[in-house]
């Protein structure tokens, strides 16, 4: 004889669909069918390629959408088939049954939890694709070590989930490892995601260069910008620039390019320097470092703005620490959140890339945040 307790099970069953619902209201499956038919006529237009940048982003955002429905359609299914499977279990009092019920319950549970954290992302830029920059801080070469170990590690994120990253711009340290490297990832929501990853990184370990075997502790620094688009009318006078081209260089200081194809570009109002290398030519650079210099420019508007917003609220204490990760490799193994209390033994499959628990986390953290201050 196989005991349920129906009635705990209807219920939660209930909750799932209610949540299920929620997710539904806020991801609007209508919507992204008519988004999905206007994208794959955009997509089917002979002369699409002729401007691969735009190329890039139409066939993303059609990707990106037919995923997100295609998540949306085999959720309302899986919670259909569930309650089936378990009535099934219920009338035969079948235990093998009842185990593949309560398996895929949990299963529906955790698919549903991280569906959720996608209706989180509603912030103005959430949808964009990102621009990341990582750049080494204290700790001398260990710090260049490390800084080259998050940006491996955010690449290797980025290809876990199939999306496009693009290496702009990459400072290589003279000894080992990076002073800075610029990447886009070109995907919906990547600057939704990755923003909550904006902040000072702090590494503990043996170093692998001191020949004492002593432990250090070394900083990274990773910005997450929006990237910027047509439609954000952010317009710096040529007054305002300067340009300085240089060669593009490897590692070491080794040329890898016979010409001056490499940009310096400077906003000579805030200071703000944008080094581009990666492109074939310095027309190509000169726009990229332009299209990230604008986006800049934009994160310290909005940084300005709520600035302004949060002097005449009378708020003055900060959101976001100085140190908000520590990665521990010695004397013990862990990744923790700072902010959000996240965190992990496995070191290894963190640096790989496995950092989705610290997004979601992450992200769960800031709108707490983010309705405290409305509150307060």
């Amino acid at each position: 004889m196989v005991l349920m307790a129906t009635e705990d099970v209807l219920g939660e069953l209930r909750a799932l669909g209610q949540t299920f619902d929620s997710i539904c209201q806020v991801s609007a499956p209508d919507q992204l069918k008519a988004r999905i038919a206007r994208l794959s006529t955009e997509a089917a237009e002979p002369g699409l390629w002729d401007d691969p940048s735009k190329a890039q982003k139409v066939t993303s955002r059609l990707s990106h959408a037919q995923a997100e429905l295609s998540k949306l359609d085999k959720m309302r299914s899986r919670l259909d088939d569930l309650g089936v499977l378990f009535q099934m279990a219920e009338e035969a009092q079948d235990a093998e049954t009842l185990a593949e019920a309560q398996a895929e319950l949990t299963a529906v549970k955790a698919s549903l939890a991280d569906m959720e954290i996608r209706t989180l992302l509603n912030g103005e830029y959430d949808e964009r694709f990102a621009v990341v920059t990582i750049r080494s801080g204290a700790g001398g070469v260990d710090a260049a070590d490390f800084a080259e170990m998050l940006s491996r590690m955010y690449l290797r994120w980025a290809e876990r989930h199939g999306y496009t990253a693009k290496v702009l711009d990459t400072s290589y340290a003279e000894e080992a490892g990076l002073k800075s490297m610029t990447f886009e990832v070109l995907a919906p929501y990547a600057y939704g995601n990755l923003s909550v990853e904006g902040g000072t990184h702090r590494l503990v370990r043996i170093s692998p260069f001191d020949n004492q075997g002593r432990r250090h502790t070394s900083f990274a620094a990773v910005e997450v910008i929006p990237l910027i688009e047509e439609t954000d009318h952010i317009d710096i006078p040529e007054s305002e620039i300067k340009v300085d081209v240089f060669r593009s260089s490897g590692p070491g200081g080794q040329s890898v390019n016979t010409t001056d194809s490499a940009v310096r570009m400077t906003h000579l109002p805030t200071g703000i320097v944008v080094s581009m290398q990666d492109e074939k030519s310095q027309i190509q650079n000169r726009a990229a470092a332009l299209r990230v210099l604008q986006s800049r420019l934009l994160v310290l508007r909005r940084a300005e703005e709520a600035a302004k917003k949060r002097e005449l609220a009378g708020d003055i204490k900060a959101s976001w620490g100085d140190q908000m990760r520590s990665y521990v490799l010695h004397p013990y193994q862990m990744v923790k959140d700072l902010r959000t209390d996240h965190e992990t033994g496995n070191t290894t499959a963190v640096f790989d890339g496995d950092i989705d628990g610290f997004l979601d986390a992450g992200i769960r953290w800031r709108r707490q945040q983010e309705r405290a201050e409305a509150g307060a």
